[in-house]
């Protein structure tokens, strides 16, 4: 398969006798696996003419910069690059147990260029090449901000595209999930191979700062409440859960204090991530289109929870933007005795080649452990490797910020507010903590 380096380097605790000690280490280590992809954001339009204005309808009237058949930067994915990443899934010869799925299938384009039927026909079109192409695995979807129309005003009722989702992914979630799923956009499951782990999929875009929708609402679909609920049941029947949505909680890593959640809602989250950090094994987002980490600590500022933002499929940027990403797609290895994580392997396409030669190569891009000299995803281990980020002229953290845009540019500067402003996000992802962060970092740096 595609692993060359994929194999967990071993844990140095371990000192297994004789072969068959040796054999069941290696099946420790081999450990289970899951996919994670995000951020598709097909557009239909995409095709190759010679007036670069009219390549796609994502680039709004901007001159696409240097199409090819598997994309341009300035526009969001024409579906053979959607295909190309499901592809290298099917042929990567990992044995998964399950992919997780984090929203956005339609693209960035204005209100008045979509309707209801064409989100819900876009959505249709993913979950098919989906399930066409990787038919025996168990796939948990969650909703984004674009799953929707108009897009970002994901309501709290029943409605028709919620009603959509849940009969589209019915092969892969069972009843009690589709029900939910069709009342406020999020459900839960256990995993059929891993049956004492359970999969939350959240509907944060119920908590997203521009929709108008929930304004005001102190829990939005009661999904608060059935988060709690479902969380202490894991904790009675010692499950462990893996967290998924679409919008993150937190603190943007590229912007200065901002939340992309309201910030009412995002301190409610992180309240109960806090509580039920024994039960949450692991988190994971998407929506920023760009590749970063995040521990959340408790009161005390002890680490004790892992989360995980994806970067996109979709290369898209805006046309003042400098830099955007190339696609990715990851996996994870983790422990199949207590699901705690152990690796990450970040996989992506090198879109200006893939255009060059016509063909699309998806490439090992890092492994998470040996990129940072770590040994696991633990959150104890992230910290240790967030406090190393923050050290002046630190390497690793150089290395973090290219990774960010998925090894887009190797040009790219972040200047001390830049990094600051990254690593306050990746430490502190409540409101009293993140501003303390920031004081601390600019006395640090800036004096």
């Amino acid at each position: 398969g595609a692993t060359g380096l994929g194999a967990t380097p071993p844990r140095r605790r371990v000192s297994p006798r004789g072969v068959a000690g040796q054999l069941y280490f290696f099946e420790q280590q081999e450990g289970g696996k899951f996919w994670h992809v995000t951020d598709l954001h097909l557009d239909p339009t995409y095709h190759l003419i010679d007036d670069h204005t009219k390549v796609c309808a994502s680039s709004k009237g901007e001159s696409a910069s240097n199409p090819g058949p598997f994309g341009d930067v300035l526009c969001d994915s024409p579906y053979r690059l959607i295909l190309s990443s499901f592809d290298f899934i099917k042929n990567s010869g990992q044995e998964a147990s399950f992919m997780i799925w984090t929203g956005d299938s339609p693209p960035h384009v204005p209100v008045k260029e979509l309707s209801t039927d064409t989100v819900i026909s876009v959505i249709a079109n993913m979950t098919a090449t989906v399930q066409s192409l990787l038919p025996h695995l168990q796939v948990f979807p969650a909703l984004g901000n674009h799953d929707y129309w108009p897009q970002d005003q994901l309501p709290i009722i029943t409605n028709k595209v919620y009603n959509a989702v849940a009969t589209l992914w019915e092969p892969w979630l069972t009843e009690e999930a589709t029900s939910t799923l069709r009342k406020g956009g999020f459900y839960s499951q256990k995993v059929t191979t891993n049956p004492s782990l359970r999969i939350i999929s959240l509907n944060t875009n119920l908590y997203y700062s521009p929709n108008a929708v929930t304004m005001n609402q102190s829990d939005p679909a009661n999904q608060f409440e059935w988060l709690e609920m479902t969380l202490n049941g894991s904790r009675q029947y010692k499950e462990k859960v893996y967290l998924i949505a679409h919008v993150p909680v937190g603190y943007l890593p590229f912007t200065q204090n901002t939340t992309a959640l309201r910030e009412y809602y995002n301190e409610k989250l992180i309240d109960i991530f806090r509580k039920y950090s024994d039960v949450i094994a692991g988190q994971f987002f998407g929506h920023t289109h760009r590749d970063s980490i995040m521990v959340l600590s408790d009161e005390k500022g002890n680490p004790i929870s892992s989360l995980f933002v994806a970067p996109a499929v979709t290369p898209v940027k805006g046309v003042r933007q400098k830099e955007t990403n190339y696609p990715g797609v990851r996996l994870f290895q983790y422990d199949r005795r207590d699901y705690h994580l152990l690796d990450m392997l970040q996989y992506y396409l090198n879109l200006t080649e893939a255009n060059m030669k016509g063909e699309s190569n998806w490439t090992l891009e890092y492994i998470l452990t040996q990129a940072y000299g770590i040994e696991d995803l633990q959150p104890k281990s992230l910290y240790s490797l967030a406090k190393q980020f923050a050290m002046q002229d630190s390497r690793k953290f150089l290395k973090y910020y290219y990774h960010f845009f998925v090894s887009y540019d190797s040009d790219a500067i972040c200047n001390m507010k830049c990094k600051i402003n990254q690593i306050c996000a990746i430490m502190n992802l409540d409101h009293i903590s993140y501003n303390d962060c920031l004081k601390q970092l600019y006395r640090k740096y800036i004096h």
